[in-house]
């Protein structure tokens, strides 16, 4: 006779209460196989016995002889409903059913059934509904915290990221994905050819543009840094005769948490040899037709459409614009009153962008929607700019002049043009001072208007969110950006940094004679991809030739001697390397696009909190100062304290 599942529950002994919390384990030391899986059970098993392996769920308890209870598949994916019946050679697994509170892992055995289909939605996974398990018997294979059952709907705080996975179908899904992606991204590079290298996480600290981590050795005063990038050693590979390299790239910056930022991430990072920009461009443009098409089953369009970065800062205020939202700026101080120019700004010659949002047809609410936004924390950065605040006027075919008379008669007619804002009742027309171009950063404050305006008529049902996808590709930035205070750059002293890096080619072979006499003025061999306003990633041709590049870093950026000898390695590289291109697309940003998710935390299992804090394991932590001896460091209070 088969031993039944439950017989080996934990039993009550006369062992020390040491040896008493080991019992649950000695029950589940061993246990039967799986014949089946939840997801494949179907009509066709009808009559058979199966064992399964997964969860307890939520439970119905409709007598005390008769229990409903859903199992939950292993993978969190499937579930199918449980039905115990107390008769005489099954109440031992009945009330051993009883008392497993919900996500205890479990063993059944039962017999496949026929069930009345259900419409009842179940929101932990997909229910199997043509068929139910009547249950023979069933073993827990561990203890379930009882403490850790937290009200339906409130959900597990980042402590218990183990538990957000197993119980929210959208991480899972999320999940899922990610591995998806990440194989579809390897099918489509290695048809084209290229080979997948893996390139060291111990690194040397070399200032390419963001705060790095460091890591102690045991010989004092040494260092390595986790990469920002793997950007040396995959031009490295080029110069080494890998021509066509991939990888899915651990990354690390140490830099401010945001929705899109993380201390720790992921890049698909290509680099390809004998090539322009062109080549790799045309790559990346085939590998996300194919991305969108096998995991969201759109069609994106075979060419993705360009703008130089002066167009884009320009027309969109960004140098990432979301093209969906339409509201497209124009430049109109040419014909705005010198008095109203005096009352927005107090600029000399400014540049005065317009633009407009329709929130409705009723001047009315769109002047209230006006006055919700000032009033909101979101306003706040727009009344602080040093170039002024935004003018703002509605558009009211009942009053004077449309109630654009500020602008007076003329250029109110304007205005009101097709060719010019195509103005109608209820339409919010915003202008807005800035300093005359070059444009620096990534965006203008019309621009940032431009996002917050139209995302909160979004939040107040105004308009509708925008669907779909727009891709672009972004060109043309600056080789060279004065330098920010806040932004370690390349650590040079000319006053300015590389924009991206300091890898990238110029633009054009005439624009070399100007890093002498003019570097401001050039511009990058650099793209980024774009989508809904969201740069997925960005690459550049690279100064492949070693004097160029040491020129660069010594006489443009001006680094300091010591700073270009951590550079030396990739210098004595590049004598002889080949032309080459590349670009690193962020992983996890492109899943949270793709996934329509707020935040990349979204779209990783583990991720960083706030002040990059991992609460499931409680990281970063502390050292003890027997670790710190190890590697010759101190603490400032130690420091202190022996001083």
């Amino acid at each position: 006779m088969r031993r039944p599942f439950s017989s080996k529950l934990p039993r009550r002994n006369e062992a020390s209460s040491s040896l008493k919390k080991l019992d649950s384990f000695k029950a589940s030391f061993t246990f039967p196989p799986a014949t089946s899986e939840v997801k494949d059970l179907s009509l066709a098993k009808l009559g058979q016995e199966v064992v399964l392996h997964g969860y307890i769920g939520p439970q119905a308890v409709l007598s005390k002889k008769l229990l409903f209870i859903q199992l939950v598949s292993k993978d969190g994916s499937h579930s199918v409903q449980l039905v115990s019946f107390a008769n005489d050679a099954r109440k031992e697994s009945h009330i051993a059913l009883q008392r497993l509170p919900r996500l205890t892992p479990v063993v059944v055995r039962g017999t496949v059934k026929e069930r009345k289909r259900s419409n009842k939605e179940n929101r932990y996974s997909t229910r199997i509904d043509d068929v139910e398990v009547d249950l023979i018997d069933v073993q827990s294979l561990n203890d379930f915290p009882e403490e850790l059952h937290f009200a339906e709907g409130a959900g597990y705080p980042p402590k218990y990221r183990h538990l957000q996975i197993r119980t929210d179908p959208e991480l899972r899904h999320a999940l899922v994905v990610r591995s998806k992606a990440a194989s579809v991204c390897r099918s489509e590079l290695e048809k084209e050819g290229f080979l997948e290298f893996e390139t060291p996480l111990l690194f040397k600290s070399t200032p390419e543009g963001a705060r790095e981590f460091l890591v102690p050795t045991r010989t004092e005063g040494l260092f390595y840094a986790l990469p920002q990038s793997p950007q040396q050693y995959k031009q490295i590979l080029m110069a080494s005769g890998m021509s066509n390299y991939y990888q899915l790239a651990k990354c690390f910056r140490d830099e401010d948490m945001r929705a899109d930022r993380q201390p720790e991430f992921t890049q698909l990072d290509i680099e390809m040899s004998f090539v322009t920009g062109e080549e790799v461009m045309k790559i990346v443009e085939d590998l996300l037709r194919r991305l969108w098409q096998d995991i969201l089953g759109i069609e994106l369009p075979e060419q993705f459409p360009r703008m130089s970065y002066y167009n884009a800062m320009k027309h969109y205020g960004s140098d990432k614009p979301d093209l969906r939202l339409g509201m497209k700026i124009m430049q109109i101080g040419w014909m705005v009153p010198v008095d109203l120019i005096s009352k927005i700004t107090p600029l000399n010659n400014p540049a005065v962008d317009a633009m407009k949002l329709h929130v409705s047809d009723d001047p009315v609410v769109t002047r209230q929607f006006l006055i919700d936004f000032m009033e909101s924390p979101d306003a706040a950065e727009f009344k602080e700019n040093p170039h002024g605040e935004p003018g703002f006027f509605i558009f009211d075919s009942s009053k004077p002049l449309q109630g654009l008379q500020p602008f007076g008669f003329e250029t109110a007619e304007i205005l009101e043009k097709e060719d010019c804002l195509d103005l109608q009742d209820g339409d919010l027309v915003i202008i807005q001072a800035r300093p005359q171009p070059p444009f620096t950063g990534g965006s203008t404050a019309m621009g940032r208007l431009r996002t917050a305006l139209h995302k909160a008529a979004v939040a107040e049902s105004h308009i509708t969110k925008p669907a779909g996808f727009k891709f672009l590709w972004v060109n043309d930035f600056p080789l060279f950006t004065p330098s920010n205070a806040e932004d370690p750059g390349q650590g040079g002293t000319a006053g300015f940094s590389s924009t991206h890096h300091p890898f990238t080619a110029p633009k054009d072979e005439s624009d070399i004679d100007l890093l002498e006499t003019n570097p401001q003025s050039i511009l990058a061999d650099h793209y980024d991809v774009v989508v809904n306003g969201v740069e997925l990633g960005g690459g550049s041709r690279r100064i492949h030739n070693s004097e160029l590049q040491e020129f660069v870093f010594s006489e443009v950026l001006k680094m300091s001697k010591e700073r270009l000898e951590d550079f030396r390695h990739l210098l004595e590289v590049l004598r002889g390397a080949p032309p080459h291109a590349g670009i690193a697309l962020g992983f996890d940003r492109l899943l949270a696009v793709m996934l329509g998710k707020e935040s990349v935390k979204d779209v990783i299992a583990f991720p960083k909190w706030k002040n990059g804090k991992d609460p499931l394991v409680d990281s970063p932590g502390t050292a003890t100062p027997e670790q710190l001896d190890v590697y010759h460091l101190r603490t400032k209070n130690q420091a202190g304290s022996v001083a």
